[in-house]
């Protein structure tokens, strides 16, 4: 099935005030605070800050409202009924942004500060590119390696697509990331929201894939974020390994199952090639867990298995459909 494609970008020039940044958290005031700093000292600002709450049960709401008035930029708080896990809080606060009629949604978690000139250098790109990333600092300063490239018949990213870049300064990728996604309006329009029956991983990437099917997607040589939250990791040299949860490792097995249902919706499943790259799914969380967290628990393998068996079951449900796109009756951007 052939996708019409959106223009990779225009001759407009990049209004700060057209983009939203989109942020989601839940139970993590003290870097939600750090993250809402660090936008005080933006310039240029966007014209919003969505903050998505997953029903956090600390003092969120409060932190919230402590930057409202110094924040210089409109803050729109949504705080949710439930936690729908990041997929859920972006499928949110996209729709959020999108009804404020931003042109640009600047994605990112809670665990993350925005450099002063981040939503610059991200502008600077936007005439030629409507699906991009920026690079990030990790926590110790060190250059964050990203898998911006996904080998799509086997559902996996490519461990070790090329991490340097040419006199261009972007490399394309086909996948994406949700602490850092700088998206188009007209790309949201055309691929929908984000699924929020992932509720936590698989969720970006599948999205990013989407995006890349309609438009040039790349990720640019422009240090915008710093990670602000230190994670256990195993250093590999050319890239990090880093540690996960429970939680973490069952929906990454059972996710498998929306993915194949979007995969086979846009003609890319590949059956075997799938089944393949979910057992190097199954074994690279063993090696996480022998290698990062230096633990094989009962409960770490249980969850693993319980994650097969369900994205398996989502995998032959006949009555799944993905996500559809959004209205064309939607308020444009500015």
């Amino acid at each position: 099935m052939e996708t019409p494609q959106v223009p990779a970008g225009d001759d407009v020039a990049f209004d700060p005030a057209s983009a939203t940044i989109v942020v989601v958290t839940y139970n993590r005031s003290h870097l939600l605070s750090g993250l809402l700093e660090s936008v005080i000292r933006m310039d240029p600002k966007p014209g919003h800050v969505v903050v998505v709450d997953n029903a956090s049960s600390d003092d969120t709401t409060q932190v919230v409202e402590s930057f409202r008035d110094r924040l210089g930029t409109q803050l729109v708080y949504r705080r949710l009924d439930e936690n729908t896990g990041g997929a859920g809080g972006f499928s949110a606060g996209m729709e959020t942004a999108y009804e404020l009629g931003s042109t640009w949604m600047w994605l990112m978690d809670d665990d993350v500060e925005v450099l002063p000139d981040g939503l610059a250098r991200m502008g600077d790109w936007a005439p030629r590119f409507r699906s991009i990333q920026g690079r990030r600092y990790d926590y110790d300063g060190s250059e964050f390696y990203w898998q911006y490239r996904v080998s799509v018949p086997l559902g996996i990213p490519i461990p070790f697509a090329p991490a340097d870049f040419d006199a261009s300064g972007y490399r394309e990728m086909n996948s994406g990331c949700f602490e850092g996604m700088f998206i188009h309006r007209d790309i949201v329009a055309q691929i929908g929201l984000p699924d929020p029956r992932f509720f936590i991983y698989w969720d970006d990437t599948i999205y990013g894939w989407l995006a890349s099917r309609v438009t040039p997607a790349a990720i640019v040589n422009e240090f915008v974020l710093r990670r602000t939250r230190e994670i256990k990791q195993w250093d590999m040299g050319v890239r990090h390994f880093n540690a996960s949860s429970d939680m973490y490792r069952y929906y990454i097995l059972r996710n498998r199952g929306i993915m194949k249902h979007y995969y086979e919706e846009h003609g890319a499943y590949r059956p075997f090639a799938f089944a393949i790259g979910t057992a190097a799914t199954f074994a690279k969380e063993i090696l996480r867990l022998a290698f990062v967290e230096r633990k094989i628990t009962r409960v770490g393998w249980s969850n693993l298995m319980k994650g097969l068996r369900d994205g398996r079951a989502i995998a032959r449900d006949t009555s799944w459909r993905v996500m559809p796109a959004l209205t064309p009756t939607a308020p444009q951007g500015r």
